[in-house]
Formats: structure tokens, sequence, C-alpha cells
């Protein structure tokens, strides 16, 4: 019995060091994703000084496109090319379309850090979605979390504030279609590839910004917009490439939380190339999502434990 429990406490450890290896994998992973991100809003918006944001759009979709294409043949997903088609995957695409058009304008006229701040308050959203929508059960605890974040949100956006802009509102539309967008992810047949729905949203992304060129306008490319908005392509292709990966590594408890580093590296990039610094009013609203985050992330892992237990 003794040499039986000493094997069982062996394996209890090894599972414990391999899940702790899984979950600094998935942090890694999630950390570059939102870097990559943050980086290329912040290449978009000092090439958006110079240039019309369709264009921008549409020259980085291009090339955005011809690495996911690259990608997409190397793991053999271009035999299902059939799938690009289905209902779902159009809708989520263009979901995505009117959130990456949406944001991109907003980000032109907001600061970096306002703007990400804003973005990130997609998990807010997701969880009165998930109460209102799919009928969830939601606690004293997820309310007042829920209504501290979206105080949050009020403190960020300013409407009242000397020098509002409705641009902020513009950011906070973009964030209410992305979480429409994972919404409908649901909806995918898990037996399509991921790589083919970011194919599809990469298209329909490229196609709108098309649809609105004649509008906007085209102005002559510099050597130096072009480079930029071929590292701000691949950044995007990575940054989506490691989230796929941060969510197949370790428990989504201990990975989510530091989709954050990118509203950090949001403020830094903000004082470093355009001197923007929140003022005390955002930084308590920043404060005040950040931790309703927190809160909603940690009770939804304490929920899934229990109802485990429960099973």
């Amino acid at each position: 019995m003794a040499v039986a429990a000493i094997d069982r406490i062996g394996a209890l450890n090894q599972a414990s060091t391999s899940d702790l290896a899984a979950n600094r994998r998935g942090i890694a992973y999630l950390c570059a994703a939102m870097v990559c991100f943050v980086l290329n809003d912040a290449l978009m918006k000092q090439v958006g000084q110079g240039l019309p944001v369709a264009q921008m759009i549409f020259v980085r979709g291009l090339m955005t496109l011809a690495l996911l294409l690259g990608v997409a043949r190397l793991t053999g997903a271009t035999t299902r090319w059939a799938r690009l088609g289905d209902r779902p995957l159009l809708w989520r695409a263009a979901l995505d379309a009117l959130g990456t058009l949406l944001y991109l304008l907003s980000l032109m006229h907001l600061p970096l850090a306002n703007a990400t701040a804003i973005n990130l308050s997609a998990p807010l959203i997701m969880a009165l979605a998930a109460v209102l929508l799919l009928h969830e059960r939601a606690g004293p605890g997820r309310w007042v979390a829920i209504g501290a974040g979206f105080v949050g949100v009020l403190l960020v956006i300013q409407p009242r504030a000397h020098g509002f802009t409705g641009w902020a509102l513009v950011c906070l539309a973009a964030t209410f279609a992305h979480v429409a967008r994972e919404l409908q992810t649901r909806r995918i047949d898990a037996a399509v590839p991921s790589i083919l729905v970011t194919v599809d949203s990469a298209i329909a992304v490229l196609l709108m910004a098309a649809l609105l060129l004649p509008a906007q306008g085209w102005q002559p490319l510099r050597a130096l917009q072009l480079g930029q908005l071929a590292l701000a392509a691949a950044l995007l292709a990575t940054g989506y490439f490691c989230v796929v990966n941060s969510m197949r590594h370790g428990e989504m408890s201990a990975v989510a939380p530091f989709r954050y580093v990118g509203l950090l590296v949001a403020v830094l990039l903000g004082w470093l190339l355009w001197r923007e610094v929140p003022n005390a009013l955002a930084w308590g609203g920043i404060a005040l999502m950040v931790g309703s985050g927190l809160f909603l992330m940690l009770e939804g892992h304490w929920r899934a434990r229990a109802a485990a237990a429960s099973s």
C-alpha cells in the first residue's frame, strides 16, 4: 500500500509539473499575441497619419491573406475550400470586417491606450451577453463585476469630459461587433479548420476595404509605408497564430488574464510615440475594467470546477 501511495503521489506531481509547463507555454503565447496586436495597432495608427484607412486595410489585407493562404496550403486545409461558404463563417467574417473597420477608424482619433482599453472590455460584454442571450445564471458577484466594469468603460470614454470625442463610442461599437463575432464562432462546425475561419475573415476585410476605396481615394505608397504595412501584416498573422496556440496550452483561467499585457504595452507605446498619457479618470476606469475582467475570469473558473465536482 505504501508503494502504491508513493506511486500515486509521484504521478500527481508529474501531472502537476506538466500542467504548470503547459500553462507557462499558454501564457507565453498569449503575451506574444497581445504584443503583436498592439504593435500592429501602433503601426496602423502611424501609417494612418498619411494614408486613408481603407487603403491601409486593403494593402495590409492583401499581405495578411497571402500569409494565411500559405499557412492553409502547408497545413492541408485547402482541401476544404468549400466550407468557406458556410453561413456561420460568412456571418462571422462580416462581423469581423465591421469590427476591424470601426476599430481602425476610431484608432486614428484616440490615444492608443484608450482604444486598447475599450477593446479589452470585450470580456465584460461577453459576460453580459452570456446572461442575457445564453441564459447563464449570474450571482450577485458577477452582476457587481459587470456593473463595475461598465463604469470603468464610461470613465475611459468620458462622455461629458472636456475634449470628448465620439470616436470613443465608435471604438465601443467595434468591441460589440467583435463580441458578436465570438458568439457567432460558437456556431461554426468544429470540423472546419481554424485557418479557414481566419481566411474567411481576411477575405471579408479585404472586400470591405475595396468597397470603401473609391470613397476615400488612393494615395501613392512610399517605401517606408509599404514596409510598415508589411510588418503590420506579419504581426497580425503571428498574433492570430499565437492566440490559437495559447488556447491549446494550459488552463483558460491561468492564461486568459495575461491578455491585459496588451494594455501595458499600449500605454508604453502611446507615451513613447505620441506622448499620450491617460488622465486620472481614464486610469481609474482602466483599473475597474481590469479588476472586473479578472474577477469574471476567476468566477467562470470556479463555476466550471464546481460543476465538474458535482457531476
